[in-house]
């Protein structure tokens, strides 16, 4: 491979920071041993998954190479009779989903190079450290003069992004650190702007940025030599930790975890935002601040890593602040960034989740203002202060900056508007994404309520409602269409009892007792037709008045009033 091959027309640059998810799906045994089918997800798309089979072995390898980290793993232990049981199989299955929920979870171990190719083969079955050799080795040929002393192994969290112990032929004693690069997916620059903007880097001086001595770019990767420091960074004085070690060994269960005094926490925070306020000023996007990016030059705080942002690198945070529609412009980033770097320089270690709902103490009420500001619910809800919001709170106010050097930091107009429009997609495909997260959240709380025990029930009980409700007013409906029926029969029966030609019986006197109404007899013919007006039908039921006045008549009906008639009797057989 020639040194800074552009890569391959149409390839995809992944984001390493978006987390995996596993879920074992089955297992299956064969002769001697079993298999687990495992479904990994990238992010929240449904689309982007694949399974991957791994037997316990896998798992084990997997375990030992994490062991560097010091941290207790829930792996379930070995068992050489009767492993291929089914009832073990199935709980075995649990543990192991266990371990994989816990590795996963965890903000390091889910970047490191083991974990993602154990669950991403595909994506990471690249050596990146004899890339990076192969390449560095290519640059020696053009610049004899650096000579690499040994590879600094793992001691950063980049999978992408390798570390070499150098020196100058002609200064032996002299110790600098080179790193290589891949370019990443937030890379908008074109090829001739980065590669000005990555010789911008080492032209450049401020009392608070970390000096770069050469820096080269193409059209795939980059390459930065700085000053090596002995005494390592920030994040390194918190942990009490080697600058030498692998990332994992140094930060993820330190020996003892104890937080730096107030003057130094006052002093560090002053300078980091000092220098995050100067780049917001002059139009330099950043985005990448965490405590392994600050190196420590006695009590002064000079930041690392400028050239990040402009290789399209993704931010060690983005997983927390791509959460958080409130946190969209970089400025936001860098302060949202802060308050990490805040909590840890405070507490020594990061902190459990974020948003944090309640801090423990802490040396100064101030402190843990400012960390209210940036990391509580109400921060990430209601938007955070700015840079120079958080210099003139008590905690920073009164800090006096000794460190009188010299600031050179122009930047070419030309360049000044690539930065602003790199800057500007970085900013949209940050938007982009956090709207995705927004609304597959509130998906899944949709259908996580949905398929709730309480309402479940409440679903049934409206569904009882409904049911009764339908049947009440499907007796009613049949109920009214029974009455009109009678109706109609009875005003088709009673019709000439009601014309003027029927006299109504007289009412009975006041206190009378009512007589039960007998049937009504047989309908009288009708009277017939008057020929001087044409005959209309009309189907339209009795109104209301005849209908009472029906009602009325046979309420009051008497049989008293009824007149005697003689019947003449022929039954009776006749003799001649």
């Amino acid at each position: 491979m020639a040194f800074m091959e552009k890569p391959p027309a149409g390839k995809v640059l992944l984001d390493d920071t978006v987390p995996l998810t596993a879920v074992i799906e089955a297992s299956q045994s064969l002769h001697s041993h079993t298999e687990y089918i495992i479904r990994v997800q990238r992010g929240i798309s449904m689309e982007n998954n694949w399974q991957i089979v791994r037997r316990y072995s896998d798992f084990d390898l997997l375990n030992n190479s994490l062991q560097i980290s010091a941290l207790s793993l829930p792996l379930p232990p070995k068992k050489l009779i009767g492993n291929m049981d089914r009832e073990f199989i199935a709980e075995r299955q649990k543990g192991l989903q266990n371990y994989l929920n816990v590795i996963t979870s965890n903000h390091i171990l889910s970047n490191c190079e083991p974990v993602k190719k154990f669950l991403d083969p595909n994506s990471y079955s690249v050596n990146y450290v004899e890339i990076a050799l192969q390449h560095v080795s290519m640059f020696f040929r053009s610049e004899p003069k650096w000579e690499v002393v040994e590879p600094l192994k793992d001691i950063g969290w980049r999978i992408r992004k390798k570390y070499f112990l150098m020196k100058i032929k002609n200064q032996p004693k002299e110790r600098l650190a080179l790193s290589w690069a891949d370019l990443g997916p937030d890379k908008y620059l074109s090829d001739k702007d980065l590669q000005s903007a990555v010789k911008f880097l080492s032209s450049c001086s401020h009392p608070y940025i970390y000096k770069v001595t050469f820096a080269t770019a193409s059209e795939s990767s980059a390459l930065v030599i700085r000053p090596f420091n002995e005494k390592g960074t920030l994040k390194d004085l918190i942990y009490k930790a080697k600058p030498k070690d692998p990332f994992l060994k140094k930060y993820c269960n330190p020996k003892k975890i104890q937080g730096l005094e107030l003057q130094q926490i006052k002093t560090f925070g002053r300078q980091i935002l000092e220098v995050l306020k100067f780049l917001h000023e002059k139009g330099f996007p950043y985005g990448h601040l965490h405590a392994s990016n600050v190196i420590l030059e006695g009590d002064t705080c000079r930041l690392l890593d400028l050239e990040n942002s402009l290789l399209g690198l993704p931010s060690f945070y983005r997983s927390y602040f791509t959460q958080f529609r409130k946190i969209n412009t970089l400025e936001a980033v860098d302060v949202h960034c802060f308050g990490h770097l805040l909590y840890e320089m405070t507490y020594g270690r990061p902190p459990d989740s974020v948003p944090v709902d309640s801090f423990p103490p802490a040396p100064s009420t101030s402190v843990v203002t400012v960390l209210e500001s940036i990391l509580s619910p109400e921060a990430m809800k209601n938007g955070m202060p700015t840079v120079s919001r958080l210099l003139q709170m008590p905690l920073f106010s009164d800090v006096l900056l000794t460190n009188s050097e010299k600031t050179q930091f122009k930047i070419p107009s030309k360049l000044k508007e690539a930065l602003k429009t790199a800057k500007e997609c970085i900013e949209k495909r940050l938007v982009e994404e956090q709207k995705l997260i927004h609304q597959h959240r509130r998906l899944t709380r949709a259908q996580s309520h949905h398929g709730s025990e309480e309402e479940k029930k409440k679903r049934k009980i409206l569904a009882r409602k409904k049911s009764k409700r339908s049947a009440f007013e499907s007796g009613e409906e049949q109920t009214m269409k029974y009455s009109n029926s009678n109706n109609s029969a009875g005003s088709g029966a009673s019709s000439p009892m009601t014309s003027p030609s029927s006299p109504v019986p007289p009412s009975t006197t006041a206190g009378a007792s009512t007589i039960p109404s007998p049937p009504p007899p047989p309908a009288a013919p009708p009277p017939p037709p008057n020929l001087d007006v044409p005959m209309q039908s009309d189907s339209r039921p009795v109104n209301s008045t005849s209908r009472g006045a029906l009602l009325s008549s046979i309420q009051n009906f008497q049989k008293g009033v009824l007149k005697k008639t003689e019947t003449c009797d022929y039954s009776a057989p006749k003799i001649s």
